[in-house]
Protein backbone atom coordinates (compact mmCIF):
# COMPACT_ATOMS: atom_id res chain seq x y z
CA UNK A 1 0.00 0.00 0.00
CA UNK A 2 1.40 3.39 -0.55
CA UNK A 3 -0.03 6.07 1.18
CA UNK A 4 -1.52 9.30 -0.61
CA UNK A 5 -1.82 12.50 1.45
CA UNK A 6 -3.07 15.65 0.89
CA UNK A 7 -0.49 18.60 0.83
CA UNK A 8 -2.06 20.24 4.23
CA UNK A 9 -1.90 17.19 5.85
CA UNK A 10 1.48 16.33 4.85
CA UNK A 11 2.83 19.60 5.79
CA UNK A 12 1.41 19.16 9.86
CA UNK A 13 2.58 15.22 9.98
CA UNK A 14 6.29 15.92 10.92
CA UNK A 15 5.27 17.96 14.20
CA UNK A 16 2.66 15.61 15.20
CA UNK A 17 5.03 12.87 14.90
CA UNK A 18 7.17 14.65 17.02
CA UNK A 19 4.69 15.31 19.20
CA UNK A 20 3.24 12.16 19.80
CA UNK A 21 6.72 10.65 20.18
CA UNK A 22 7.76 12.54 22.96
CA UNK A 23 4.35 11.34 25.01
CA UNK A 24 5.73 8.23 24.19
CA UNK A 25 9.01 8.55 26.02
CA UNK A 26 11.40 9.30 23.06
CA UNK A 27 13.35 12.38 23.55
CA UNK A 28 13.24 13.12 20.24
CA UNK A 29 12.28 12.14 16.70
CA UNK A 30 13.30 13.37 13.36
CA UNK A 31 12.10 12.31 10.04
CA UNK A 32 15.29 11.45 7.29
CA UNK A 33 14.84 10.77 3.38
CA UNK A 34 16.15 7.28 1.91
CA UNK A 35 19.20 8.16 0.36
CA UNK A 36 22.03 6.52 2.37
CA UNK A 37 24.70 6.25 -0.83
CA UNK A 38 27.72 8.18 0.87
CA UNK A 39 26.65 5.64 4.26
CA UNK A 40 26.87 2.65 1.75
CA UNK A 41 30.52 3.84 0.25
CA UNK A 42 31.75 4.00 3.78
CA UNK A 43 29.88 0.55 4.87
CA UNK A 44 31.57 -1.41 2.19
CA UNK A 45 35.01 0.26 2.68
CA UNK A 46 34.25 -1.51 5.97
CA UNK A 47 33.74 -4.54 5.08
CA UNK A 48 36.46 -5.01 2.39
CA UNK A 49 38.96 -4.16 5.28
CA UNK A 50 37.38 -7.45 7.15
CA UNK A 51 36.97 -4.88 10.18
CA UNK A 52 33.47 -6.37 10.67
CA UNK A 53 35.46 -9.29 12.13
CA UNK A 54 33.20 -12.42 13.05
CA UNK A 55 30.01 -10.30 12.44
CA UNK A 56 29.72 -11.71 8.29
CA UNK A 57 25.41 -10.54 8.79
CA UNK A 58 27.03 -7.06 8.34
CA UNK A 59 27.49 -7.80 4.48
CA UNK A 60 24.93 -10.34 3.94
CA UNK A 61 21.90 -8.70 2.87
CA UNK A 62 23.91 -6.23 -0.12
CA UNK A 63 22.12 -3.51 -0.91
CA UNK A 64 19.06 -4.13 1.82
CA UNK A 65 21.22 -2.38 4.41
CA UNK A 66 21.66 0.86 2.85
CA UNK A 67 18.61 1.21 0.24
CA UNK A 68 16.07 1.27 2.46
CA UNK A 69 13.72 0.27 -0.28
CA UNK A 70 15.41 -2.72 -1.12
CA UNK A 71 14.50 -3.97 2.34
CA UNK A 72 11.07 -2.88 2.22
CA UNK A 73 9.86 -2.01 -1.10
CA UNK A 74 7.62 1.46 -1.27
CA UNK A 75 9.56 3.16 1.52
CA UNK A 76 9.46 6.92 0.61
CA UNK A 77 10.55 7.78 4.66
CA UNK A 78 12.07 6.77 7.79
CA UNK A 79 11.08 8.16 11.16
CA UNK A 80 13.94 7.75 13.55
CA UNK A 81 13.77 8.33 17.12
CA UNK A 82 15.95 8.39 19.84
CA UNK A 83 15.43 7.49 23.99
CA UNK A 84 17.73 7.83 26.43
CA UNK A 85 19.19 4.57 28.94
CA UNK A 86 21.89 6.56 31.42
CA UNK A 87 20.79 4.60 34.20
CA UNK A 88 23.15 6.72 36.78
CA UNK A 89 25.49 9.48 36.82
CA UNK A 90 29.00 9.06 34.90
CA UNK A 91 30.66 9.28 37.47
CA UNK A 92 28.85 6.13 39.45
CA UNK A 93 29.60 4.44 35.87
CA UNK A 94 33.41 5.54 36.71
CA UNK A 95 33.60 4.19 39.68
CA UNK A 96 31.98 1.09 38.75
CA UNK A 97 35.18 0.91 36.42
CA UNK A 98 37.32 1.32 38.55
CA UNK A 99 36.77 -1.53 40.57
CA UNK A 100 38.88 -4.08 39.23
CA UNK A 101 36.65 -7.10 41.48
CA UNK A 102 33.59 -6.61 39.94
CA UNK A 103 32.59 -6.49 36.57
CA UNK A 104 31.80 -4.22 34.49
CA UNK A 105 28.26 -4.22 31.94
CA UNK A 106 27.84 -1.34 29.12
CA UNK A 107 24.81 0.40 31.11
CA UNK A 108 23.14 0.12 27.89
CA UNK A 109 22.40 -3.99 28.78
CA UNK A 110 21.49 -3.45 32.59
CA UNK A 111 18.12 -3.26 32.61
CA UNK A 112 15.25 -4.63 30.74
CA UNK A 113 16.27 -5.37 26.40
CA UNK A 114 15.55 -2.28 24.85
CA UNK A 115 14.51 -3.80 21.67
CA UNK A 116 11.58 -4.58 23.09
CA UNK A 117 11.15 -1.20 24.99
CA UNK A 118 11.38 0.61 21.94
CA UNK A 119 9.44 -1.52 19.65
CA UNK A 120 6.34 -1.10 21.39
CA UNK A 121 6.73 2.29 21.60
CA UNK A 122 7.26 2.43 18.16
CA UNK A 123 4.33 0.26 16.81
CA UNK A 124 2.34 2.47 19.47
CA UNK A 125 3.59 5.68 17.44
CA UNK A 126 2.85 4.21 14.27
CA UNK A 127 -0.25 2.81 14.96
CA UNK A 128 -1.60 7.04 16.70
CA UNK A 129 0.00 8.11 12.90
CA UNK A 130 -3.00 5.33 11.58
CA UNK A 131 -5.48 6.59 13.51
CA UNK A 132 -4.73 10.10 11.27
CA UNK A 133 -4.12 9.26 8.34
CA UNK A 134 -5.85 5.98 8.11
CA UNK A 135 -3.97 2.83 7.13
CA UNK A 136 -0.44 3.03 5.29
CA UNK A 137 2.39 0.66 4.57
CA UNK A 138 5.12 0.73 7.56
CA UNK A 139 8.00 -1.25 9.88
CA UNK A 140 9.23 -1.18 12.47
CA UNK A 141 13.16 -1.64 13.40
CA UNK A 142 15.16 -1.82 16.61
CA UNK A 143 18.66 -3.21 15.54
CA UNK A 144 16.58 -6.22 14.44
CA UNK A 145 17.23 -5.91 10.54
CA UNK A 146 19.88 -4.79 8.00
CA UNK A 147 19.03 -1.08 8.65
CA UNK A 148 21.41 1.55 9.34
CA UNK A 149 20.61 3.38 12.24
CA UNK A 150 22.97 5.56 12.72
CA UNK A 151 22.93 7.21 9.24
CA UNK A 152 19.41 7.81 9.51
CA UNK A 153 19.81 9.12 12.93
CA UNK A 154 22.03 11.53 11.38
CA UNK A 155 20.17 12.23 8.16
CA UNK A 156 16.63 12.96 10.58
CA UNK A 157 18.83 15.37 12.63
CA UNK A 158 19.30 13.67 16.01
CA UNK A 159 23.12 14.20 16.37
CA UNK A 160 25.94 13.17 14.30
CA UNK A 161 28.18 9.98 13.75
CA UNK A 162 31.25 10.89 15.99
CA UNK A 163 34.62 9.77 15.67
CA UNK A 164 33.74 6.52 18.35
CA UNK A 165 31.37 5.76 15.65
CA UNK A 166 28.71 6.31 17.92
CA UNK A 167 25.92 9.13 17.25
CA UNK A 168 26.01 11.88 19.50
CA UNK A 169 23.70 15.10 19.94
CA UNK A 170 24.81 17.86 21.00
CA UNK A 171 22.17 18.70 23.75
CA UNK A 172 21.76 14.87 25.01
CA UNK A 173 25.55 13.49 24.35
CA UNK A 174 25.28 9.74 23.06
CA UNK A 175 23.84 7.55 25.98
CA UNK A 176 20.75 6.53 23.82
CA UNK A 177 19.05 3.73 21.79
CA UNK A 178 18.09 4.49 18.20
CA UNK A 179 15.16 3.10 16.30
CA UNK A 180 13.14 3.63 13.32
CA UNK A 181 9.66 3.30 11.20
CA UNK A 182 9.99 2.73 7.69
CA UNK A 183 7.05 4.09 6.22
CA UNK A 184 5.55 4.75 2.42
CA UNK A 185 4.37 8.27 3.60
CA UNK A 186 5.68 11.18 1.69
CA UNK A 187 6.98 13.09 5.09
CA UNK A 188 9.34 16.00 5.11
CA UNK A 189 12.66 15.25 6.08
CA UNK A 190 14.50 17.47 8.50
CA UNK A 191 18.02 18.83 8.27
CA UNK A 192 20.65 16.38 8.74
CA UNK A 193 23.13 17.14 12.02
CA UNK A 194 26.50 18.77 11.31
CA UNK A 195 29.59 17.43 12.75
CA UNK A 196 30.70 19.19 15.72
CA UNK A 197 33.78 16.78 17.10
CA UNK A 198 36.08 19.27 16.04
CA UNK A 199 39.04 18.90 17.20
CA UNK A 200 38.29 16.55 19.91
CA UNK A 201 40.25 12.89 20.37
CA UNK A 202 39.69 11.78 23.73
CA UNK A 203 37.80 8.61 22.40
CA UNK A 204 40.33 7.57 20.42
CA UNK A 205 43.49 8.25 23.28
CA UNK A 206 40.45 6.37 25.86
CA UNK A 207 40.09 3.23 23.67
CA UNK A 208 41.73 0.25 25.67
CA UNK A 209 42.23 -2.19 22.76
CA UNK A 210 43.01 0.95 20.23
CA UNK A 211 39.90 -0.29 17.93
CA UNK A 212 39.27 3.29 17.34
CA UNK A 213 41.97 3.23 14.65
CA UNK A 214 41.24 6.51 12.98
CA UNK A 215 38.40 9.15 13.55
CA UNK A 216 35.43 7.50 12.44
CA UNK A 217 36.91 4.16 11.83
CA UNK A 218 36.43 0.97 14.19
CA UNK A 219 37.64 -1.94 13.98
CA UNK A 220 35.38 -4.13 15.33
CA UNK A 221 37.76 -7.08 15.69
CA UNK A 222 40.01 -4.99 18.62
CA UNK A 223 36.48 -3.40 19.91
CA UNK A 224 35.67 -5.25 23.79
CA UNK A 225 31.98 -4.84 22.73
CA UNK A 226 32.67 -6.92 19.71
CA UNK A 227 35.32 -9.43 21.84
CA UNK A 228 32.71 -9.83 24.79
CA UNK A 229 29.01 -9.66 22.87
CA UNK A 230 29.94 -10.85 19.11
CA UNK A 231 32.84 -13.05 19.23
CA UNK A 232 32.04 -16.76 19.20
CA UNK A 233 35.61 -17.77 20.26
CA UNK A 234 38.84 -17.48 21.93
CA UNK A 235 39.36 -13.78 23.02
CA UNK A 236 42.93 -12.82 21.26
CA UNK A 237 46.00 -13.15 23.83
CA UNK A 238 47.26 -9.58 23.45
CA UNK A 239 43.66 -8.26 24.30
CA UNK A 240 42.75 -10.17 27.45
CA UNK A 241 44.84 -7.51 29.54
CA UNK A 242 43.58 -4.58 27.99
CA UNK A 243 39.80 -5.48 28.87
CA UNK A 244 40.30 -5.47 32.75
CA UNK A 245 36.80 -5.31 34.46
CA UNK A 246 34.94 -5.46 31.50
CA UNK A 247 32.56 -8.48 31.12
CA UNK A 248 30.06 -7.40 28.35
CA UNK A 249 30.54 -4.19 26.35
CA UNK A 250 32.45 -1.14 27.14
CA UNK A 251 31.78 2.73 27.42
CA UNK A 252 34.90 4.48 27.93
CA UNK A 253 34.43 6.01 24.73
CA UNK A 254 31.40 7.60 25.92
CA UNK A 255 32.80 8.21 29.27
CA UNK A 256 35.54 10.67 28.15
CA UNK A 257 33.42 12.22 25.27
CA UNK A 258 32.98 16.26 26.55
CA UNK A 259 29.37 16.39 24.89
CA UNK A 260 28.15 13.58 27.56
CA UNK A 261 28.15 16.28 30.35
CA UNK A 262 24.91 17.11 28.51
CA UNK A 263 23.68 13.78 28.77
CA UNK A 264 20.68 12.94 31.09
CA UNK A 265 19.92 10.27 33.48
CA UNK A 266 16.56 8.08 31.72
CA UNK A 267 13.85 8.52 33.72
CA UNK A 268 12.59 5.02 32.38
CA UNK A 269 12.37 2.54 34.69
CA UNK A 270 12.99 -0.53 32.18
CA UNK A 271 16.51 0.70 32.15
CA UNK A 272 17.37 0.19 35.87
CA UNK A 273 19.57 -1.46 36.80
CA UNK A 274 18.25 -5.55 37.45
CA UNK A 275 19.86 -8.09 39.82
CA UNK A 276 22.61 -5.95 41.13
CA UNK A 277 24.77 -6.62 37.77
CA UNK A 278 25.30 -2.58 38.15
CA UNK A 279 28.15 -3.66 40.48
CA UNK A 280 28.10 -7.35 40.01
CA UNK A 281 31.05 -8.95 42.46
CA UNK A 282 33.12 -11.04 39.78
CA UNK A 283 33.53 -14.23 41.94
CA UNK A 284 29.24 -14.02 43.06
CA UNK A 285 28.81 -13.93 39.13
CA UNK A 286 31.35 -16.24 37.88
CA UNK A 287 29.84 -18.81 40.33
CA UNK A 288 26.40 -18.50 38.64
CA UNK A 289 25.03 -21.87 37.39
CA UNK A 290 23.46 -21.74 33.54
CA UNK A 291 20.09 -21.78 35.37
CA UNK A 292 21.11 -19.00 37.59
CA UNK A 293 22.74 -16.99 34.11
CA UNK A 294 19.31 -17.73 32.69
CA UNK A 295 17.21 -16.54 35.55
CA UNK A 296 19.17 -13.42 36.25
CA UNK A 297 19.41 -12.15 32.26
CA UNK A 298 15.30 -12.86 31.51
CA UNK A 299 14.21 -10.76 29.50
CA UNK A 300 17.78 -8.32 29.52
CA UNK A 301 20.29 -7.93 26.24
CA UNK A 302 22.98 -10.06 27.71
CA UNK A 303 20.95 -13.53 27.89
CA UNK A 304 22.34 -13.58 24.00
CA UNK A 305 25.76 -14.27 24.55
CA UNK A 306 24.97 -17.53 26.04
CA UNK A 307 26.52 -18.71 29.55
CA UNK A 308 30.04 -19.95 27.93
CA UNK A 309 30.76 -16.56 26.51
CA UNK A 310 29.72 -15.03 29.88
CA UNK A 311 32.19 -17.59 31.89
CA UNK A 312 34.48 -16.47 29.49
CA UNK A 313 34.39 -13.17 29.62
CA UNK A 314 33.91 -13.39 33.82
CA UNK A 315 37.83 -15.77 33.50
CA UNK A 316 39.42 -12.84 31.67
CA UNK A 317 38.31 -10.81 33.86
CA UNK A 318 39.01 -12.40 37.47
CA UNK A 319 42.55 -12.85 35.56
CA UNK A 320 43.04 -9.40 35.55
CA UNK A 321 41.47 -8.65 39.00
CA UNK A 322 44.24 -8.29 41.81
CA UNK A 323 45.73 -11.91 43.27
CA UNK A 324 43.75 -13.30 45.75
CA UNK A 325 42.91 -16.45 47.36
CA UNK A 326 39.26 -16.24 46.32
CA UNK A 327 39.70 -15.30 42.68
CA UNK A 328 41.83 -18.66 42.63
CA UNK A 329 39.59 -20.70 44.03
CA UNK A 330 37.00 -19.12 42.25
CA UNK A 331 38.63 -19.79 38.83
CA UNK A 332 39.74 -23.40 39.99
CA UNK A 333 36.11 -24.52 40.48
CA UNK A 334 35.98 -24.60 36.51
CA UNK A 335 39.91 -25.56 35.59
CA UNK A 336 37.83 -28.96 34.34
CA UNK A 337 34.57 -27.79 32.65
CA UNK A 338 33.40 -29.23 29.46
CA UNK A 339 33.65 -26.38 27.21
CA UNK A 340 37.33 -25.64 25.66
CA UNK A 341 36.82 -22.24 25.60
CA UNK A 342 35.69 -22.08 29.44
CA UNK A 343 38.87 -23.88 30.41
CA UNK A 344 41.42 -22.16 28.20
CA UNK A 345 40.44 -18.77 29.70
CA UNK A 346 40.41 -20.32 33.26
CA UNK A 347 43.89 -21.64 32.86
CA UNK A 348 45.08 -18.55 31.27
CA UNK A 349 43.67 -16.60 34.20
CA UNK A 350 45.27 -18.71 36.86
CA UNK A 351 48.40 -18.35 35.37
CA UNK A 352 47.62 -14.56 35.65
CA UNK A 353 46.56 -15.27 39.49
CA UNK A 354 49.76 -17.06 39.72
CA UNK A 355 52.37 -16.12 42.43
CA UNK A 356 54.91 -14.34 40.31
CA UNK A 357 52.79 -13.37 37.24
CA UNK A 358 52.46 -10.01 36.39
CA UNK A 359 48.69 -8.97 37.40
CA UNK A 360 47.08 -6.19 34.97
CA UNK A 361 47.45 -3.34 37.30
CA UNK A 362 51.16 -4.06 36.95
CA UNK A 363 51.34 -4.21 33.18
CA UNK A 364 51.98 -0.87 31.37
CA UNK A 365 48.56 0.61 31.08
CA UNK A 366 46.84 2.24 27.47
CA UNK A 367 45.88 5.52 27.14
CA UNK A 368 42.49 4.17 28.25
CA UNK A 369 43.82 2.42 31.22
CA UNK A 370 44.82 5.44 32.75
CA UNK A 371 41.70 7.02 31.73
CA UNK A 372 39.55 4.67 33.76
CA UNK A 373 42.05 4.21 36.74
CA UNK A 374 43.19 7.69 37.03
CA UNK A 375 41.66 10.79 39.04
CA UNK A 376 38.16 12.60 38.36
CA UNK A 377 39.85 14.82 35.82
CA UNK A 378 37.74 17.52 33.84
CA UNK A 379 36.53 15.76 30.45
CA UNK A 380 37.98 17.77 27.54
CA UNK A 381 36.30 21.61 26.48
CA UNK A 382 33.55 20.97 23.87
CA UNK A 383 35.52 20.87 20.53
Amino acid sequence: MVAILEPAGASELPGLIKCWGQALGFQQVGIADTDLAAAESRLNRWLDASRQGEMQYMGRHGEKRSRPCALIPGTRSVISARMDYLPEPMTSVWQALREPTQGFVSRYALGRDYHKVLRQRLQRLAERLAERVGPFGFRVFVDSAPVLEKPLAQKAGLGWIGKHTNLVNSRAGSWFFLGEIYTDLPLTADQPATDHCGRCSACLQACPTGAIVAPYQLDARRCISYLTIELKGPIPLGLRTAMGNRIYGCDDCQLVCPWNRFARISTEGDFRPRHGLDRGELVRLFAWSEEDFLRHTEGSAIRRIGYLAWLRNLAVALGNAPRSPRATAALATRAAHPSALVREHVAWALACQAPGSMTADEQPLSAGERSARGSNEAPPPIP
